[in-house]
């Protein structure tokens, strides 16, 4: 599996993918084997995200996760045993440290993305970065927040697109984004299945619109997207996370497939 630097560096898409939140170790086992998979399968490289906790449920009676040193544990374990590399969020400079020594990418949630301090704790640890665009920034706003980073002489800077809010319980993608963050010479990733989310639509909780991932990210391959973000999970139904937006883990391999060859068709129209 080709690292990210190596994938940046070709022009190749890198994909990012796991369960919303760490439900157990099962779970990620199963999910992060079958990532595994692909990337032979495929030849393409996969993130393992997960997160420990989620600071931002709708209702404070929703499931959290396990918590920082149980949701790490069962991410170190991803990486040495099925050799991926690891993606999760933090919310706190306190996580910053421990995280570090877990993840190969720190995330920064989209709600937290103007946090000053947050961003440069976590660009002082050398990590790559993963800066969401929260549902309330402008595009061209995100470069201040990757200059946060910068100032901590940390390049490894990645944003990523997750739909902007449209009213109430509703997202939208606007696709000029993608072109207004590629002049910033970062990396630009395209959620896609926290783009179809409907934000506390369901009394305490969020629903979503999974029959859209597919098409929204043929739309971001077309508009440049470097890589692709994928909540997955072996039985959405039963997600204590985002359950409404997952893409059942069976049709990331098709979702995929369709990427890989837009990808082949832009490169082949770049060539002309």
């Amino acid at each position: 599996m080709k690292t990210l630097e190596r994938c940046l560096k070709e022009s190749e898409l890198f994909f990012i993918a796991g369960p919303c939140v760490i439900e157990s170790e099962k779970t990620c086992f199963t999910v992060a084997g079958q990532l595994k998979d692909l990337t032979e399968e495929l030849n393409v490289t996969i993130i393992f995200k997960s997160s420990y906790a989620k600071a931002n449920r709708t209702s404070g009676l929703s499931f959290r996760g396990p918590g920082l040193i149980k949701g790490l544990s069962v991410l170190r374990k991803v990486k040495e045993r099925f050799l991926l590399p690891v993606l999760t969020d933090v919310h706190e400079k306190s996580e910053v440290g421990p995280v570090a020594e877990v993840a190969d990418i720190i995330q920064i949630p989209a709600f937290l993305c103007r946090q000053t301090e947050l961003i440069e704790a976590s660009a002082k640890t050398g990590r790559w970065v993963n800066i969401k665009k929260g549902q309330f920034m402008a595009p061209e706003d995100m470069i201040f927040a990757a200059e946060k980073a910068f100032r901590m002489k940390n390049k490894k800077v990645l944003i990523t697109e997750r739909g902007t809010s449209f009213g109430y319980h509703n997202l939208v993608v606007d696709f000029r984004g993608f072109s207004v963050m590629k002049k910033f010479n970062l990396p630009v990733i395209f959620d896609a299945t926290h783009s179809v989310q409907l934000p506390g639509a369901e009394q305490g909780k969020s629903s979503g619109q999974r029959e859209f991932i597919n098409i929204l990210s043929r739309c971001a391959c077309a508009g440049g997207a470097d890589g692709f973000f994928f909540e997955v999970h072996p039985r959405p139904v039963l997600a204590l996370s985002d359950s409404a937006n997952s893409l059942p883990l069976k049709d990331l391999k098709r979702n995929i497939q369709d990427l890989l060859k837009i990808k082949k068709t832009l490169k082949s129209i770049e060539r002309r």
